[in-house]
């Protein structure tokens, strides 16, 4: 592994241990030539997944993206970096043990919203106002008003949600 640093080729792993959830192997090298140590990760290589956009154009799966959105919804919340990576890991992982070669950015829409959802209510409406394309302020009451209907009797799919978009 090449060092980071001053790019020798050569380094030497001083230490290794898999990640918390056991999908990745971080290991800490050390730079034969100039000493310094960086950090390096180790994964299986997974078959590529695709995603199917509304408009039916398709790309590459990317974790990162998720991630993104996740971010912008839980702005100004009290949802930690580990929430946050603990959902995208759950996605990522739920669409590659799917076992198929595409999956629909609605799908992948839906998971992240009934994660926001046991989360933080506030991020949930943020992210479906987006996702939704929410045309006016009646769809934000209307998933407001689910949202209250929900404490009351336990319900907690967004699936079943009748939301207002602009197509």
């Amino acid at each position: 592994m090449r060092c980071i640093y001053c790019n020798w080729q050569d380094s030497r792993v001083v230490d290794s241990r898999p990640t918390e959830d056991n999908s990745v192997i971080r290991r800490r090298r050390e730079c034969e030539q100039c000493g310094r140590r960086f950090t390096t990760y180790e994964k299986a290589e997974r078959t590529p997944l695709l995603v199917v956009k509304k408009d039916g154009r398709r790309e590459s799966f990317d974790a990162e993206k998720i991630r993104s959105g996740i971010i912008k919804s839980c702005e100004k919340r009290s949802v930690s970096a580990y929430q946050i990576d603990e959902i995208v890991r759950e996605i990522e992982s739920a669409a590659y043990n799917a076992m198929e070669k595409e999956v629909a950015t609605e799908t992948i829409g839906e998971m992240v919203m009934e994660r926001l959802r046991g989360i933080d209510e506030v991020a949930f409406v943020r992210f479906a106002s987006v996702y939704r394309h929410f045309g006016d302020i009646q769809a934000y009451m209307d998933v407001l008003n689910h949202l209250l209907e929900g404490r009351g009797n336990g319900a907690n799919d967004v699936r079943n949600l009748d939301m207002r978009c602009e197509n």
